[in-house]
């Protein structure tokens, strides 16, 4: 899979978002404009697609492994069910699943939703994979995160941190919201809750490139542990 092919899905992401915003303004919904753009869904469909070719061309598993959107969903632990954005499953065992998520605009409200929907979505699909309800082999987390690549997301926090406590070092400094969904990123990976991360810095400005600003979760990494893992997992 080819760091162009990747580009290119990344840039239909901010297309995606236009079409929704103008399909909703010409229907005359309410939640018309950034929200709209939002909450019309498949906006990363072709990041979803690319890995569905992966899956199928690459790695060989058959289209009906493939489910997506509410037949993406796997049992919970905490919870009856989550329901993911891509799984791969063959038979009774569960080869792969992976989140889409993105974020352009309102960076101050969605950050901790984000942040809490990341960390609780693989905590709970861990606990019910180690209870053996998605098969006997481990199969393959991964989080994929496109925010939007604006001055409002990578400039300095406006304050300092003051919890109860110190801050933790990282979070020390004002580090932007770009910095802190890095941190996310990493530390997701760090503590195993996701096999692999991949976070993406794209602008809508099509003369400007997209970045990939930490080399631990690039897309290429990605889809290097992703082969790896499916490769040494003996049963996936």
């Amino acid at each position: 899979m080819t760091d162009d092919g990747f580009e290119f899905a990344v840039r239909t992401f901010w297309e995606k978002r236009a079409e929704q915003a103008a399909k909703q303004i010409a229907e005359g919904r309410e939640d018309a404009g950034t929200r709209g753009s939002v909450t019309g869904g498949a906006h990363l469909d072709a990041l979803t697609l690319l890995m569905v070719r992966h899956f199928t061309e690459v790695l060989n598993y058959p289209q009906s492994s493939i489910y997506l959107g509410k037949k993406a969903e796997l049992p919970g632990f905490y919870r009856p069910t989550k329901q993911w954005d891509l799984v791969v499953k063959v038979g009774e065992q569960l080869v792969a699943a992976i989140e889409f998520k993105s974020q352009s605009g309102s960076f101050g409200n969605n950050f901790n939703n984000r942040t809490e929907e990341a960390i609780g979505s693989a905590v709970d699909t861990r606990r019910a994979i180690e209870a053996g309800l998605m098969g006997k082999a481990r199969p393959w987390l991964g989080y994929v995160f496109v925010l939007e690549d604006v001055e409002a997301s990578t400039k300095p926090a406006s304050r300092d941190f003051k919890p109860a406590f110190k801050a933790d070092p990282a979070f020390q400094g004002r580090p932007s919201y770009a910095e802190r969904y890095r941190h996310l990123c990493k530390r997701l990976l760090e503590d195993q809750l996701y096999d692999a991360a991949c976070f993406v810095l794209a602008p809508k400005d099509v003369e400007r490139p997209i970045t990939q600003p930490d080399d631990d979760l690039t897309f290429s990494r990605f889809i290097g542990s992703l082969n790896e893992h499916v490769k040494r997992e003996s049963g996936l």
